[in-house]
């Protein structure tokens, strides 16, 4: 059985949040076939295209782990009912510079957590149309709307509700057979001729 190595972002700088807690289960209950790496998103400075001659040390490291990775995991809350800044920001330095998007043909998985109903679903919504944009395949269904309740998980990863890790294990089981699909395809991609941040 082929391994894929999986790098996951979590979209919170939270200490105690509760994507961090869901990434855990997600790590427990996913198939014996994916490792995974998290890639730190905190310790990156605001972008800006001015870096592009020259890319800091946090720009290149970032960039290396990304394409060092079989598929990208992200886990993240929802701000303003759309994608937080720290997670966007590490979206720009990935995708730069021009011409050596490090998201291009990686299958990517978007999952998050939130205290209310809607569970992060408009987040998932704008961020799929910025991976579109940078030739990252998604995974489309099953869709990953978790409403937190710190009674049902863990610190440690476990979910004390039977449905919810079900559910849980099921995505991930889709997001591993996801990883193989688009990985065999090796499909070709590009992410189109102009420049959006051209004299941004």
């Amino acid at each position: 059985m082929a391994t894929y190595r999986i790098g996951y972002l979590v979209g919170s700088l939270a200490s105690a949040s509760i994507n961090r807690t869901l990434s855990k289960a997600l790590i427990r209950l996913a198939p014996e076939e994916l490792e995974f790496a998290e890639i730190p998103i905190g310790n990156l400075p605001l972008y800006s295209s001015d870096y592009d001659a020259d890319y800091p040390p946090e720009g290149r490291s970032f960039k290396d782990a990304v394409e060092s990775s079989d598929g990208i995991l992200i886990v993240s809350p929802e701000y303003n009912r759309s994608i937080p800044g720290v997670l966007k920001n590490a979206i720009d330095w990935g995708s730069r510079p021009w011409g050596t998007n490090s998201f291009a043909r990686k299958p990517t998985g978007i999952i998050g957590a939130s205290p209310g109903n809607i569970g992060t679903a408009v987040m998932q919504s704008s961020m799929r149309a910025v991976l579109s944009f940078l030739d990252a395949p998604q995974l489309n269904s099953p869709e990953g709307y978790i409403k937190f309740d710190r009674a049902v998980f863990g610190n440690d990863g476990s979910v004390s509700d039977e449905q919810t890790e079900s559910f849980l294990r099921h995505y991930m089981s889709e997001y591993a057979a996801f990883v193989a699909r688009v990985l065999a395809a090796d499909a070709p991609g590009h992410i189109g001729d102009r420049d959006p941040y051209a004299h941004a």
